[in-house]
């Protein structure tokens, strides 16, 4: 599969140069110069995240280890980007999202630190972190734990809380918070399943669950558990009905059930 897209991106990149000459430079370097997206991913992310103290090569020997030692990142970058086209209408092209969209380069910066934090490396873990804090504003603890086929759509003000777990399939838009509740330590944040889309704004804070294909309103301050395939809203949230899809992620359907 990540042959076939890469073979797609690249496609991509050579019918926008016959309209947009003058990115020709930028294209080429960022795209064209490769021959698979883990390499480009990693000339792309280090690029981004490198700074005065941790220099563009350093960096990228860290990217390009992650990648070659563990096959499974890129097998979920490549599930994250077919999520992106899938469920965003802005994007026509795979390589908007990979070249563009910094919920999604987040998102595979914090794949990286993930892996760094399994492998005791937590100085270079909590360094991407804060990194990606700062460049993407976007704040994922490298302990969490997140599945595949995730968008964090936008991105901007999106923090996960170090013992989150999110499962495959969600969406989750700008300004969401999956947060804890105070002071208190060990297992303290959300649980999130498949299929799960949180709206806007939205805070759920504690460990606790938010059920297979439910909807976290805009807005919404989760403090109880939420049951599958139940739309909850408000401050404290409320249900306020069911979905109108089993899996509103997939739909980003913001519209409760007629029938409730």
């Amino acid at each position: 599969m990540d042959t076939d897209l890469w073979a797609t991106i690249r496609q991509e990149i050579s019918d926008q140069l016959l309209s947009e000459p003058d990115m020709g430079n930028y294209l080429s370097k960022r795209i064209l110069a490769y021959d698979d997206l883990a390499s480009a991913l990693s000339e792309l992310l280090s690029r981004k995240l490198a700074s005065e103290d941790m220099p563009l090569s350093t960096l990228k020997a860290v990217f390009d280890e992650a990648l070659r030692r563990d096959p499974s990142i890129i097998e979920a970058t490549t599930k994250d980007l077919l999520a992106v086209r899938q469920r965003d209408p802005a994007v026509k092209c795979y390589s908007t999202a990979l070249l563009y969209f910094k919920g999604f380069q987040a998102l595979q910066a914090y794949r990286v630190a993930h892996w760094l934090w399994h492998k005791d490396r937590r100085g270079m873990s909590l360094y991407i972190q804060s990194r990606v804090s700062e460049v993407f504003a976007v704040d994922i603890h490298p302990a969490a734990q997140i599945g595949t086929g995730i968008l964090l759509d936008h991105g901007t003000g999106i923090v996960i809380g170090e013992t989150s777990v999110l499962a495959d399939n969600i969406s989750i838009l700008q300004g969401v918070t999956l947060g804890g509740t105070g002071k208190e330590g060990g297992d303290r944040h959300p649980k999130i399943r498949t299929g799960v889309l949180i709206g806007a704004g939205a805070h759920v804070l504690g460990n606790v669950v938010v059920g297979e294909g439910a909807w976290v309103g805009s807005g919404a301050v989760v403090l109880d558990d939420v049951e599958a395939h139940t739309t909850v809203v408000g401050v404290p949230a409320r249900v306020a009905g069911r979905p109108r899809t089993e899996q509103p992620a997939l739909e980003m359907d913001h519209y409760l059930n007629d029938k409730d």
